[in-house]
């Protein structure tokens, strides 16, 4: 069994997601309208040839709970198709625990996501980095962890430093780290200076990498252009702490499923297959 660690669905008559709606704004993936428009399971699992399980990650609903119901629901009418989620918390919330209480009568929640970091150019105009110094937020992650539940850490590089302050304040709390840490430039000076930023974060055992989103800082991709990053993300976490997530359908933009997959398994080790496609994210997410 092979499981996709990094996904999305989305119905656009059954959750609200303001972003799914805004036409002719360009995000810092690019243009999103080729993607505005319903991704269901049965298209995904069209998409996910060899694989039979995965993991939901929020997408950006106006309301966590709905989008989180809306999971449940999918995975209710689909048993045959193991699926765990992510859902959208708030970890700033007055009424956090009560927010966690809910998530948690889901068979499927393992874990909550509130993006940190996206891109410079978008978080100058969300304000979203503000989270790294509101003692809320390491109160919430420390809160999350209590609970046995994971966190799903999407960031830039820049921010990694004052994450890891952070966490020092949540050193039980598993994280998931998006996108092996969003590096956003490619250039080989970029891709060196996050490399040497990232042992920051490796070094700490509490936190797990994704193989994901590696198409949307480098739209036209190849095999070799995206291998210094996978194989620094194998060097620094090992395949342990390595999993494969096809971020689809927003990966889809610039390549289909089959090409991303056929990627992934040409630069990481035959012997570190079974780690990366399934054991390390059956572990971390409970899927067994």
């Amino acid at each position: 069994m092979r499981i996709d660690a990094h996904h999305h669905l989305w119905d656009l008559s059954a959750v609200n997601y303001p972003w799914l709606m805004a036409r002719g704004v360009e995000r810092f993936f690019g243009d999103p309208s080729p993607i505005q428009r319903d991704y269901l399971i049965d298209a995904y699992r069209r998409d996910a040839v060899g694989f039979s399980a995965s993991v939901h990650i929020q997408v950006g609903a106006a309301d966590g709970w709905a989008e989180a119901q809306w999971i449940q629901s999918v995975a209710d009418a689909t048993p045959d198709w193991p699926m765990a989620q992510v859902a959208f918390c708030d970890l700033t919330s007055p009424d956090l625990a009560a927010q966690l209480d809910r998530f948690q009568t889901l068979p499927t929640l393992r874990g909550v996501r509130q993006i940190v970091g996206r891109a410079p150019g978008e978080d100058a105009q969300t304000g979203t980095n503000a989270l790294l110094a509101d003692p809320r937020f390491a109160d919430g992650l420390r809160q999350v962890g209590g609970r046995g539940l994971s966190f799903d850490l999407q960031l830039i590089p820049e921010l990694y430093d004052d994450m890891a302050r952070v966490l020092d304040h949540a050193p039980d709390t598993s994280i998931a780290l998006c996108h092996a840490g969003s590096p956003h430039d490619r250039s080989a000076a970029g891709l060196r200076d996050w490399a040497a930023r990232l042992r920051t974060l490796s070094a700490r055992p509490q936190i797990t990498c994704k193989l994901s989103g590696l198409g949307m800082f480098d739209h036209g991709w190849t095999t070799e252009s995206i291998r210094p990053v996978v194989e620094t993300c194998l060097d620094q976490f090992g395949p342990d702490r390595c999993m494969f997530g096809s971020n689809f359908p927003v990966d889809s933009l610039y390549s289909d499923y089959a090409t991303i997959t056929r990627a992934i398994e040409k630069i990481v080790p035959a012997a570190q297959h079974a780690a990366i496609f399934h054991d390390t994210a059956a572990g971390f997410y409970g899927l067994l």
